[in-house]
């Protein structure tokens, strides 16, 4: 798991400079984030479309039946838009919804083989690696590169350009409209003048994510102050710190995303050495997130928002 997140971080700092996407032609548009059941019957948009994505323009000529998802993020967008029943297939990270096809393909180390071997008419990918993209254009299979986003904005056009290529456009819309209405609900709510502090946790080296990027900005929604950000090398979006620091800065409250991959807890914290006298420590302010939902930038952000403004809540008192 520690490889995954990782290569997680590696791949989100690897796509800063791809262009973003949105949706050029088609039908298309809030109501829910959460997936919806695969066999509901949304209304199907026209075809050809065109969806402007990462790797460019991509026009489908016809509604993909077929579709094989490499990257979890895009799986949990395909469920949520009511795509569900048009999966053929996702890759052997893809733990989400779970009635999603599960395989052994790999996102991070594709194989076109393997690929074709299930026969799609439409890959969903997160980065183009191994030249995946090229292979597949090869033998004629359209591909849609929807890298990791880096604002909630992109987030939104992801979720929208996969309803367009899907002809799910309209509950593509509602999903993303959703999305937005209930953070921005929870920004509303969120106490005003505390300027509580916070430290995130990638894993235990430990790395952190400063404010630039995009579970930073989903704090920033609360009006946190990220500690990562006057840590050497926060230019770069993730910091490794050190146990000093973090001591230093003493955080109003720790957001811990290891707890699946690395086992961590309230508790593991205060058996590092100097770590039991934090403020976040002593008063109960440790949040222990799921890793999947704080890494991913689709439907589940709203989860992930929602325990952070739990967490806001309490330590305003």
């Amino acid at each position: 798991m520690r490889r995954v997140r990782t290569a997680i971080a590696g791949m989100v700092l690897g796509t800063l400079g791809l262009a973003g996407c949105g949706q050029s032609s088609g039908s298309g548009s809030g109501t829910s984030a959460t997936p919806v059941a695969s066999g509901s019957a949304p209304a199907v948009g026209a075809f050809p479309v065109t969806v402007q994505a990462g790797n460019g323009s991509v026009t489908l000529t016809s509604r993909p039946g077929r579709i094989v998802s490499l990257s979890p993020t895009a799986t949990e967008i395909l469920y949520a838009i009511g795509a569900g029943g048009q999966v053929a297939a996702v890759d052997d990270q893809s733990d989400y919804p779970a009635e999603a096809p599960k395989t052994s393909l790999s996102g991070f180390k594709p194989n076109v083989e393997a690929i074709v071997a299930a026969k799609p008419d439409l890959v969903v990918l997160a980065n183009d690696l191994e030249g995946v993209v090229k292979g597949l254009g090869k033998v004629g299979v359209p591909v849609l590169v929807e890298p990791a986003a880096t604002k909630l904005d992109e987030t939104y056009d992801q979720i929208r350009d996969l309803g367009a290529a899907t002809g799910n456009a309209d509950k593509a819309g509602q999903v993303a409209d959703g999305i937005k209405g209930e953070l921005d609900r929870l920004a509303a709510a969120a106490p005003k003048g505390k300027e509580l502090t916070y430290y995130h946790e990638l894993d235990t080296t430990p790395y952190a994510a400063t404010s630039g990027t995009f579970i930073g900005q989903i704090y920033g929604l609360f009006g946190l102050k990220n500690i990562a950000d006057a840590a050497p090398g926060a230019a770069g979006g993730y910091p490794k710190l050190s146990a000093e620091f973090i001591v230093k800065a003493d955080p109003d409250l720790i957001f811990l995303a290891d707890t699946k991959c690395c086992g961590q807890n309230a508790a593991a914290l205060a058996g590092r050495p100097g770590w039991s006298g934090l403020s976040a420590i002593k008063d109960g302010h440790v949040v222990e997130l799921d890793d999947d939902v704080a890494s991913r930038w689709g439907p589940r952000v709203v989860d992930l928002a929602e325990a952070v403004s739990a967490a806001v809540q309490k330590a305003a008192g």
